[in-house]
Order: structure tokens, then sequence, then C-alpha cells
């Protein structure tokens, strides 16, 4: 049974950084492609990002391109999420998953089988 941690949440101002990191156990996320997603309160969960197996290929929701970048460190069975500049509408509690099938990157959480149990990140003005 594959077991998804997520760590590094937190409360920052807008502007700041925070790098949220997923341990990934039980099972080998080093050859299954993994993704964020997340959750405002009353709104539904929407996609963040992606990556597949192998690090080559990402996807970005356009509300966070240019500020988040997901990365993997297959070694350590971990992902991670830097996201910089952040803005009080990226409050939520972050999610990470590991694809179902190998080479998806896309939008669908239908698509992913895995999940943690999520991490606050709450921005301030």
């Amino acid at each position: 049974q594959v077991q998804l941690v997520e760590s590094g949440g937190g409360s920052v101002q807008a502007g700041d950084s925070l790098t949220l990191s997923c341990a990934a156990s039980g099972g080998t996320s080093g050859n299954r492609d993994m993704g964020w997603f997340r959750q405002a309160p009353g709104k539904e969960r929407e996609f963040v990002t992606a990556i597949s197996w192998d690090g080559a290929n990402t996807n970005y929701a356009d509300s966070v391109k240019g500020r988040f970048t997901i990365s993997r460190d297959n070694a350590k069975n971990s992902v991670y999420l830097r996201m910089n500049n952040l803005k009080v509408e990226d409050t939520a509690v972050y999610y990470c998953a590991r694809a179902h099938l190998l080479g998806y990157v896309g939008e669908n959480s239908d698509m992913y089988h895995y999940w943690g149990q999520g991490t606050q990140v709450t921005v301030s003005s």
C-alpha cells in the first residue's frame, strides 16, 4: 500500500515562498507520475501541477505558471513543490497524489489513485 505524506505547509505573507514536500513509502513512486492538487474552503479540489516519473515532463495550472515549480528526487521517493510569490488566493490544503497510469501528468484527479492527507498553506495579505 502506497502512503504519501505531505509536509512544509504553514502561514506566510503574500509574496513569500514555501516549499512543500511529499514523501512516498510502501511502493515505488520512482516509477510513477506525481501531482499536486489543492482545495480551498468552499471550493472543489483543483489541479496545481504534475511531473512525470523521470522528471522530464511537467504540467502546470495557468494560475501557478511562473510561480510554482515541481521537482522530484526518486532516490528519496520524494516530490517537491516550490511556491514563490504566494498570493492570498493560493490559500488551500495541498495534496500530493500518485497517478495510476504511467505517463500521465494531466489534470484529472480521477487518474490519481493514491493521495496524501494534505498540508495547509495559508497566505495573508
